[in-house]
C-alpha cells in the first residue's frame, strides 16, 4: 500500500509526466531505501547553507521540469570541492530552461549498478539489474525478470551478469554487500508493483553499492500518460 505522501508526489508530478529528482529521492527515502544527504538550493545563500550541512565534496544537479535528461545539457557536476565552483555551477544552472533549483548531494562511493523497471504492455512490470554508470549503454550487461521478484530470482539475475566478479571485489576493490544489494532489488520490486498503475518506467542509475549499503545516487521516474 503506497503511502499517502507518495501518492501526492505522483499526482503533483502528472503535470510534467515525470517526477523531479528531489521528489523521486523523497519517494525512495519514504519507502526505506538508502539515499544520499541532499537539499535543493535556488540561490547562493541557500547553496552555501546546504554545503555547510553536507560538507564538500558534493554533486550538483539541475532541477527543472523541462529537463528530463540532465547529462544531455551538462546539468550534472560531480566532485565540487570549493565555493567558487559551487556558485559558478549554480549561476550556469540558473540560466537553463524552467530552472527550479539545484539539487546538492553528498558524494557517494561504491560500485555503480543500474536497477530499473519498465511497465510492459504484455507482461506488466519488468525489472532490470546490471552494471551502471556511463558504461551501461556500451556494455549492456543486464539481466531481466518479471516482477514481483523472489529471492531466487535476484540470485539468478546477479549470477547472469558478465561482470559479476566485480561484486566480490575484483583485483583488490571493496566487495559489495550482497545482502544490501538483494534487499534493495527486492524492495524496488515491491515498490514497482505498488506504483504500477502510475508509472511507465523507473531508472536508478547509478546505485552506488559498497561493503555496507547500496545508495540510490540518481533516480528518474517516468509516469503513465
Amino acid at each position: 500500500m503506497l503511502k499517502k505522501e507518495i501518492k501526492q508526489i505522483l499526482r503533483k508530478s502528472k503535470q510534467w509526466g515525470w517526477v523531479l529528482e528531489p521528489d523521486a529521492q523523497k519517494i525512495f527515502s519514504l519507502y526505506g531505501f538508502d539515499t544520499p544527504k541532499y537539499s535543493v538550493a535556488k540561490n547562493s545563500t541557500d547553496a552555501l547553507s546546504v554545503v555547510r550541512k553536507i560538507g564538500y565534496p558534493v554533486v550538483a544537479k539541475i532541477v527543472s521540469p523541462a529537463i528530463v535528461h540532465k547529462s544531455d545539457v551538462k546539468g550534472v557536476v560531480v566532485g565540487i570541492k570549493d565555493e567558487k565552483t559551487l556558485l559558478a555551477t549554480l549561476a550556469r544552472f540558473q540560466k537553463m530552461e524552467a530552472f527550479a533549483g539545484m539539487l546538492i548531494a553528498e558524494m557517494v562511493k561504491g560500485l555503480e549498478l543500474i536497477i530499473g523497471a519498465k511497465n510492459d504492455v504484455q507482461f506488466g512490470p519488468m525489472i532490470m539489474v546490471g552494471m551502471g554508470g556511463v558504461g551501461v549503454e556500451i556494455y549492456k550487461d543486464i539481466s531481466l525478470r518479471m516482477a514481483p521478484l523472489k529471492n531466487r530470482d535476484v540470485d539468478n539475475m546477479l549470477n547472469e551478469l558478465a561482470a559479476r566478479k566485480l561484486l566480490a571485489g575484483y583485483r583488490g576493490e571493496e566487495a559489495v554487500s550482497i545482502s544490501a544489494l538483494k534487499k534493495t532489488i527486492l524492495g524496488f520490486s515491491r515498490l514497482v508493483m505498488e506504483m504500477r498503475d502510475f508509472v511507465e518506467s523507473i531508472d536508478l542509475n547509478p546505485v552506488m553499492c559498497g561493503a555496507k549499503s547500496c545508495v540510490i545516487a540518481d533516480a528518474r521516474i517516468i509516469l503513465k500518460n
